[in-house]
């Protein structure tokens, strides 16, 4: 049996806070984590750790309840102020008052000690599909061959010199830049009423064309897919 590769671990790679007073338990789970693709940063105490989230940016966190000084309690209350970064507790108690407090104060999950490492792993990753994702920014320029599209003002411009558009033609650039490379049926570029006259729109894409391509008859730019819609090639 070949060796299980290890996944490589890059920038990209989720982020973990282990934050444990036992000094073996952090050196296990930073080992095993990272063996699993993750980024491991370990902290002995809730200090250490709000120290480590001043200056850097963490996918989740793992907390001890039981620490000396500032409990993983009330480390998880403070963070639940401001941010939603996936919590996962661990504990040595297994009362049920202690899973409770810890999902009323925010956390996602609750493991008891002893665990699995393999459990952790899966309860890890779990929190993490559930947590939100952040919105992608709204894009408000998009270029396409010598053109720029602002979104935010409907302006389009080839190079410094301004392309006149139509309100039609302004309103089926802003529907097809939204998702460059995608294809956008003909019914979402027809405005009320044009609904089942797929001609109207051909037509208006045809005048769009005449603006922005060298060649309207072989479109680089505004293409056409054949029986579905148009897109437009843009980054």
């Amino acid at each position: 049996m070949s060796p299980r590769q290890i996944p490589a671990i890059t920038d990209d790679s989720p982020h973990v806070l282990v934050v444990d007073d036992d000094r073996r338990l952090r050196e296990l789970l930073t080992r095993f984590l990272a063996e699993n693709g993750w980024r491991v940063t370990a902290a002995k105490d809730a200090k250490d750790a709000r120290s480590l989230m001043a200056v850097l940016r963490f996918d989740c966190l793992i907390l001890d309840v039981m620490m000396p000084g500032e409990t993983g309690f009330e480390l998880a209350r403070s963070i639940r102020g401001g941010s939603d970064v996936p919590i996962l507790m661990l504990t040595a108690r297994t009362e049920t008052t202690d899973r409770i407090t810890g999902l009323e104060i925010g956390a996602d999950d609750y493991l008891a000690k002893p665990f699995e490492p393999r459990e952790l792993l899966l309860r890890l990753q779990n929190v993490m599909r559930r947590a939100p994702q952040p919105a992608e920014p709204e894009r408000t320029e998009i270029v396409f061959g010598p053109f720029v599209f602002r979104r935010d003002r409907g302006d389009l411009r080839c190079g410094e010199d301004p392309v006149r558009l139509t309100d039609r033609e302004r309103d089926m650039l802003m529907v097809l830049s939204e998702k460059p490379g995608e294809t956008v049926p003909r019914e979402a570029l027809a405005a009320k009423g044009e609904a089942s006259n797929e001609r109207t729109v051909d037509v208006q894409i045809n005048r769009l064309r005449r603006k922005i391509e060298d060649d309207p008859a072989n479109p680089l730019h505004l293409q056409t897919v054949r029986g579905v819609g148009y897109r437009l090639i843009g980054s």
